[in-house]
């Protein structure tokens, strides 16, 4: 995956997708090949690659008792960030995704929408070199689906960063710049997404 790139895996339900997102998380052992990222072995040095790493799972992660701050608050902690530089990326991060508005708000009042982008803003407090996101518009509609990517762009754009994501759906796919089609935990076909959508 080339740096700063946004590449997505596509393919079906338990297609292996969620599996590799764990694998390259440090989550699930190596149990053979290796995985290295940014230079790093995930089997060798999984301290390091955790630091590199902003991640999104399917299931939500934020405490719902807590405010939108709140959560964020823990999350640094967790990198051992404190104080003003915590407050300040805090701001940043909310403010990419427009919810710095929010902030003081309990999170089970926030829509499905609002709270992922929460989710995906605590995943990039730490100033990853890499966000993985695994079905990141599960349960948005169509205009949240649209607005969170067009905060992804964005977010790319202005950081660098490289992001991998998981999805079955073929319009967020030709957002990418790189498409894996992924079926029975292997690699089907691989490419920009016009040329995949022109040769099958």
């Amino acid at each position: 995956v080339a740096p700063g790139a946004i590449f997505g895996l596509l393919g079906p339900n338990g297609g292996g997708k969620t599996t590799l997102f764990r694998l390259l998380s440090t989550l699930l052992p190596i149990q053979r090949g290796t995985i290295r990222i940014c230079g790093r072995d995930v089997a060798t040095a999984p301290h390091q690659v955790r630091r590199l790493l902003g991640v999104t799972f399917q299931s939500p992660s934020l405490d719902r008792k807590l405010t939108v701050a709140e959560n964020l608050r823990h999350q640094g902690h967790l990198y051992g960030l404190r104080g003003a530089d915590l407050n300040a990326r805090i701001a940043t991060s909310l403010g990419r995704f427009g919810v710095a508005d929010r902030m003081r708000e309990i999170v089970q009042k926030l829509s499905g929408g609002l709270q992922r982008r929460v989710e995906i803003a605590k995943g990039l407090l730490h100033d990853p070199r890499v966000l993985l996101l695994d079905e990141p518009s599960t349960g948005l509609d169509p205009g949240a689906r649209q607005e969170m990517w067009g905060h992804l762009e964005t977010l790319r754009r202005e950081t660098g960063v490289t992001i991998l994501v998981t999805t079955h759906l073929m319009d967020e796919a030709e957002r990418c710049d790189a498409l894996a089609i992924i079926d029975r935990g292997k690699i089907v076909a691989e490419g920009v997404p016009h040329e995949l959508r022109s040769s099958i």
